[in-house]
């Protein structure tokens, strides 16, 4: 049985559509593979596969993921929780493993907006004696 299953990882403005099925661990994103799409980011790498380390399932799943907008960093943290939501649909016993490592939640911190007579969000204008 080759079952697919589909699950979108959201990070600040960075989307990752990530589809799972059964095989022999390979990754590809956009088109490329994990070291090919980060470079040298090692710790962004560790972080993707970190879902798939804590379930043992390094070698057993294809990965196959696109990904849109934000930066390669939110972009990667977006991998990240697409997985561990698709490993979640695959095996439901692996929620156990992975909520209390507080993969399960959507970190939801995105850029604060401008407010008016502000500079950014909440630099105030210089103040001038006179």
């Amino acid at each position: 049985m080759s079952k697919t299953i589909y699950a979108t990882g959201k990070r600040k403005a960075a989307i990752a559509k990530v589809w799972l099925t059964p095989g022999s661990g390979t990754m590809t994103i956009n088109g490329k593979t994990l070291d090919e799409w980060l470079g040298g980011h090692e710790t962004l790498k560790m972080k993707v596969r970190l879902p798939l380390e804590a379930t043992k399932q390094l070698d057993s799943v294809n990965i196959k993921a696109t990904t849109l907008g934000g930066g390669y960093s939110a972009q990667a943290d977006a991998l990240k929780h697409g997985i561990t939501k698709a490993l979640v649909a695959y095996e439901e016993s692996f929620r156990t493993i992975l909520k209390p490592m507080g993969l399960m939640t959507r970190d939801s911190r995105v850029v604060e907006r401008k407010k008016p007579g502000k500079k950014k969000a909440r630099r105030s204008p210089q103040f001038s004696k006179r």
